[in-house]
């Protein structure tokens, strides 16, 4: 595992506290960060600036756009990742309620794929 920067590891310490209620949590390289997978699907990536790559309902992408700090991720520069993909910055993170908020789009998302009933 590559090291994390310490803006990584404080992100990805709340998000594991955030999900720990949920079924098989892993975590893997992926997209420069840190993904945490549950029941094999991402859930979202934690990347070393502190961002979070959250996947969500590509129905509602344009609606989460306008939240405070969203944008659309990009595999690499001018590389749309496409609908469904956001990336959300580190300082709409650093309120509890914006990390709570984004994880909690990022998990509906993962429940309506999978049919998981938590």
């Amino acid at each position: 595992m590559m090291a994390m920067t310490p803006e990584q590891a404080e992100l990805l310490a709340q998000v594991r506290a955030l999900i720990a209620d949920e079924g098989t949590v892993r975590e893997v390289s992926m997209f420069g960060g840190r993904a945490v997978m549950v029941d094999e699907r991402m859930l979202v990536s934690v990347q070393k600036d502190g961002t979070l790559l959250a996947r969500v309902d590509a129905e509602r992408h344009d609606e989460l756009l306008t939240r405070p700090g969203a944008a659309q991720a990009q595999m690499g520069a001018g590389r749309s990742m496409g609908p469904g993909w956001i990336e959300v910055a580190a300082e709409a993170l650093a309120e509890d309620e914006g990390l709570e908020a984004w994880i909690g789009v990022a998990r509906e998302h993962h429940r309506a794929e999978t049919g998981a009933r938590r």
